[in-house]
């Protein structure tokens, strides 16, 4: 990556890794999180699912932040049954999963959303099953209404909230302005608009002139509005897709490359 400077928006907890990686490659990681995972507000709801795991048919987790907030108390209680079925809506979910010794789970091959894992043949004929959806506080409601409709009774187990992170942004804007920050790495929709918030007048230009990782294509009509022209879309939301990305970009604003 030759000194690029990319924006790495990840909570703090999630993005050592990422970091590692682009200064693995010649990159300079500039650490801003624009999103906090706090505890949610009240964790009686989820408690109370995580002890009638055993009556349940599926829990689907829909981040890594859910999986690694819920097993410590699972676990507590014994861990999963065995006749329950657990799904991933992603490959970032599900390396989580594996982390905590869960090997096997469901998930999309490509298109790692709510509609992929909704389209698996194994989630069509879901009538009289009971599915405990395992997620932050106020995620979409996608999974639950369509589960629903298929004859599924559907519960949500909410393990952890989301909040804007207030900080001072002035030596990132003077980054900015010394033309250190090349790239900006964005994980979800509320991350960008939190950065967009977070950044003020001052900054938002810039964050609309400088090209943005996305990995997710929910992503990208809401960078669309907000009026960042330079949009690209990674092929997973893995460490290594948003790496190559990062790199085929590097190749771009070489001097050998073209123009992104």
């Amino acid at each position: 990556m030759h000194g690029l400077g990319v924006l790495v928006t990840r909570p703090a907890h999630q993005a050592d890794s990422l970091c590692r990686i682009i200064e693995h490659y010649g990159g300079v990681a500039i650490r801003c999180p624009a999103l906090l995972i706090r505890e949610p507000q009240d964790w009686t709801p989820a408690l109370a699912i995580f002890d009638r795991l055993a009556d349940c048919d599926w829990a689907i987790f829909t981040s890594a932040n859910a999986v690694d907030r819920a097993l410590p108390w699972i676990r507590e209680r014994g861990g999963f049954p065995p006749r329950l079925e657990i799904a991933a809506i992603g490959k970032a979910t599900a390396q989580a999963l594996a982390g905590h010794g869960v090997a096997h789970c469901l998930q999309p091959e490509t298109r790692f959303n709510s509609e992929a894992l909704l389209a698996l043949p194994r989630l069509q004929n879901v009538a009289g099953q009971t599915v405990v959806i395992v997620r932050g506080e106020g995620g979409r409601g996608l999974l639950a209404e369509t589960l629903t409709a298929r004859g599924a009774t559907v519960a949500y187990a909410e393990v952890y909230r989301r909040e804007r992170p207030t900080m001072d942004v002035r030596a990132l804007l003077e980054r900015w302005q010394h033309g250190e920050i090349d790239a900006v790495v964005v994980a979800s929709s509320e991350t960008l608009l939190n950065l967009f918030d977070m950044l003020g007048i001052a900054g938002q230009d810039d964050l609309r002139k400088t090209p943005i990782i996305a990995v997710s294509a929910g992503i990208l009509p809401i960078a669309a509005q907000l009026g960042c022209h330079s949009l690209r879309l990674a092929q997973a939301a893995s460490n290594a897709a948003i790496a190559a990305a990062l790199l085929e970009l590097a190749a771009n604003l070489s001097p050998l490359g073209n123009s992104p």
